[in-house]
């Protein structure tokens, strides 16, 4: 059983059973649809196209922004010049078919042309897909400029040229020929049939074999990579099995290639999705640390001036704000004896029970060495007097044991009192009057709390 578990956990076994169950899930579907809709409309294929050529370009225009954003990654360059070049050469897919949006003239389509196109576009997703590969062996290389230019020069020259080749063998140009199907019959050439068809498989298996044995299946972005190649082979022989070009293998055909595609860019879409989580995270982290006193944890100094003078914009009589500015008691004498370690210690334990002691809406910060200070919004002066008195009864109340060997001794504090009940008053005086009835605490013996009289 282990050994079972091991197999499957293996990602190229896992890869190949996600392959197997989705082609036969979608095999099961167009079965359905068929017995469903026994023949389709005219309109069926060409939206199918127009579907797949607009996500084709979202897909290239999606990789053409990574590697703008990453010059690192040119393996991004081919992939995203593969998916341009054909959601063009589909334009001339859309071409073959001139009179699709006419209701009464859906029997005049150029098969051949349509084959043409994607006979190229084929050759050119694949080979560039091979580039991409051999190209992200190099993603941690420094390549020099005119490497990397040459590179970029040489899969758009590559990539033009098919477009090029696509256009004059069509019947577009009269320049070169290639006859893949009776437009009169609408049969596979033996070229097609025999001979192209197999020569684009033998390249997708090839194709397949390199983006396996190079990315090793390493996150989902290549998943979908190796599984659109999967989905172009098992599309390749169902037209090998098929006859003729409204035969409907073509038609189940382009749903599996436009399912595939669908499955990249969810996969591209999921990648965003990850990039904006960690971004934003990182982005709080960040701000977190821009407001909050390293040592503590708690707000900074800035951070406490800010939404004091904010809270101060609304207060009143009956919305008043009050703040409580302590200071430790011979702090001097805890770093002096037992050293800053220790001192830091004792700074963590009373930052968490200040913390602890106020709501959520309140701020707790540290403004100086050893001197806190809170904003309690909505809060009376004798409210902020019990909290105050509340939180120095419990301080006092710790020793080493209880305190878990974050106090050496016991730990007393002086808290001072201001309530502040008109916007006209500003946050430096709030502080200003709290801090000295601070002092008049430290003053009348220490380890008491006091309230500003005017």
């Amino acid at each position: 059983m282990l050994a079972i578990c091991r197999f499957v956990k293996n990602r190229f076994v896992a890869f190949a059973l996600g392959c197997i169950v989705i082609i036969a899930v979608l095999q099961g579907f167009f079965i359905k649809l068929v017995a469903w809709v026994p023949s389709f409309s005219p309109l069926f294929f060409p939206t199918l196209t127009i579907f797949l050529l607009v996500f084709h370009l979202f897909i290239a225009c999606f990789m053409a922004m990574k590697y703008w954003c990453d010059k690192r990654r040119l393996y991004l360059v081919p992939i995203a010049l593969a998916f341009a070049g054909s959601a063009l050469l589909m334009v001339g897919t859309l071409a073959s078919f001139p009179a699709w949006l006419d209701l009464y003239q859906f029997n005049e389509a150029n098969y051949n042309d349509a084959m043409i196109f994607y006979m190229f576009r084929h050759f050119l997703m694949a080979v560039l897909m091979i580039v991409a590969a051999l190209l992200y062996t190099l993603r941690n290389s420094a390549l020099s400029r005119s490497a990397h230019v040459g590179i970029v020069v040489g899969a758009s020259l590559f990539t033009g040229c098919m477009l090029g080749l696509a256009l004059f063998y069509s019947s577009h140009s009269t320049l070169l020929t290639l006859d893949l199907v009776d437009n009169e019959t609408r049969q596979f050439m033996v070229l097609w049939s025999q001979a192209i068809n197999i020569i684009l498989i033998v390249l997708w298996v090839v194709t397949l074999i390199t983006l396996l044995a190079i990315t090793r299946v390493r996150n989902l972005f290549w998943v979908g990579g190796n599984f659109l190649c999967v989905c172009y082979i098992v599309t390749l022989l169902m037209l090998l099995l098929g006859g003729h070009a409204e035969d409907i293998s073509w038609y189940r055909a382009r749903l599996f290639e436009t399912v595939a595609t669908l499955m990249i860019i969810f996969i591209l879409l999921s990648d965003v999705f990850n990039l904006y989580r960690d971004s934003h995270v990182k982005y709080q982290q960040s701000y977190q640390n821009s407001i909050r006193d390293p040592l503590t944890r708690l707000y900074n100094r800035s951070y406490f001036y800010d939404s004091l003078n904010h809270a101060l914009n609304t207060a009143t009589v009956t919305h008043p704000v009050s703040v409580v500015v302590s200071d430790l008691d011979r702090f001097k004498r805890i770093n002096d004896c037992y050293g800053h370690l220790q001192g830091d210690r004792v700074l963590q334990f009373v930052s968490n029970l200040l913390t602890d002691s106020v709501r959520p809406q309140d701020i707790a910060a540290r403004i100086g060495g050893e001197k806190f200070v809170l904003m309690l919004t909505n809060t009376p002066s004798d409210v902020a007097h019990q909290v105050a008195e509340r939180i120095r009864l419990k301080l006092s109340g710790f020793d080493k044991a209880s305190s878990g060997g974050q106090l050496p001794e016991p730990i007393t504090i002086s808290m001072g009192v201001f309530t502040a009940t008109s916007p006209e008053t500003s946050a430096e005086t709030c502080v200003e009057s709290a801090d000295k009835a601070m002092y008049e605490a430290k003053e009348t013996g220490r380890n008491r709390v006091v309230v500003f009289r005017t």
